[in-house]
């Protein structure tokens, strides 16, 4: 992208309090890119988040299963992949969605075409994403909230 593209963020915002319904929310928005051709990463703040959304991606769904992979920041992604997790920054191949677990803005916002931010019902989660909306604001970003 150039560097007067600006980035979409969606921030889906949930309202079921249960622990499991921001992977649910995750394991959907991810099928949905894939279904329209997307390729997706998921920048996870640890390897635990990886080890549930790993489990999730293959079961949720009775119908389908997405398949994925863990990526470690350094092999190059099998071409056919088309959902990465990791820790770190996505590789260049997967930079049309990105769902951030990060914790934080990315760096390299504007390389995405679009960032997903969920939002789950816990107050201290809550005001970290409001804060993380304020700064992609200030970024430029085209920002569209969905309460889910």
């Amino acid at each position: 992208m150039s560097g007067s593209s600006v980035s979409r963020v969606d921030f889906y915002v949930l309202s079921d309090p249960s622990p499991d319904a921001v992977w649910r929310c995750t394991c959907r928005l991810i099928e949905k890119a894939v279904d329209l051709g997307s390729r997706v990463y998921v920048q996870l703040a640890r390897s635990s988040e990886g080890a549930r959304l790993d489990d999730l991606l293959w079961t949720f769904s009775d119908r389908s299963f997405l398949a994925h992979e863990r990526w470690d920041g350094t092999s190059e992604p099998h071409p056919l992949v088309k959902v990465l997790l990791g820790e770190g920054p996505g590789p260049r191949s997967h930079r049309q969605l990105l769902v951030n677990f990060s914790g934080a803005v990315p760096d390299d916002l504007e390389s995405y075409a679009r960032i997903a931010e969920i939002v789950d019902t816990d107050p201290d989660r809550k005001r970290l994403s409001r804060e993380r909306y304020k700064q992609y604001r200030d970024r430029g970003c085209t920002l569209e909230t969905h309460n889910v």
